[in-house]
């Protein structure tokens, strides 16, 4: 298992359609064998340049503890969901 910190970007959306969307990636990772150790919501926030024709979105992160196949699932599930402006996947440092 390895340690991992997913961030990444909704539109605009109403709060419960923000909350499903954030709800429906942290059961896509438990579902696969990670575990969430941290969520940190950082909410609605300006872009700093205009992506898919908005200037916000709500921001979210999660620090996770998944192998690597849990982790590459999550990444082909965000690139085809259309609510996601982006998203980015690293790995952290195990100390």
């Amino acid at each position: 298992m390895r340690k991992y910190e997913v961030v990444f970007i909704v539109k605009p959306l109403e709060e419960e359609a923000v909350n499903a969307v954030i709800d429906k990636f942290s059961k896509l990772i438990t579902d696969n064998g990670g575990t969430i150790d941290k969520e940190d919501r950082w909410g609605k926030k300006r872009l700093a340049y205009e992506i898919k024709d908005n200037t916000e979105g709500f921001y979210d992160l999660f620090y996770v503890t998944a192998e690597p196949a849990c982790m590459k699932e999550c990444d082909r599930v965000m690139k085809i969901t259309d609510e996601l402006l982006k998203h980015m996947i690293v790995r952290a440092d195990e100390d």
